[in-house]
């Protein structure tokens, strides 16, 4: 979070996360997305990180939809040997 943000603001990460999934699946009551969609379209900086998230949530999903398959080719390779051989015992 950012250090910006005043201290009067509290939110937990539990809530930030239930928030912004249930806004990306739809399921926001009307009013409460209408009211969030005003403020996305006011400020870039909340409309990316909302971007972000998105992003990042469905390559989660994606990653926990086949748990077991090889990583895909966009993951860098030097990434996949770095991990490896951090997991190497010797």
């Amino acid at each position: 979070m950012t250090a910006r943000r005043a201290k009067s603001v509290v939110m937990t990460c539990r809530e930030l996360v239930a928030f912004l999934s249930a806004y990306l699946d739809g399921e926001l009551p009307s009013e409460e997305r209408i009211r969030f969609d005003a403020h996305l379209a006011a400020c870039p900086e909340c409309a990316a990180y909302l971007r972000t998230f998105a992003a990042t949530a469905k390559l989660v999903k994606v990653a926990f939809d086949h748990p077991d398959d090889p990583v895909t080719a966009d993951v860098p390779e030097e990434l996949v040997r770095a991990i490896l051989a951090a997991r190497r015992t010797h």
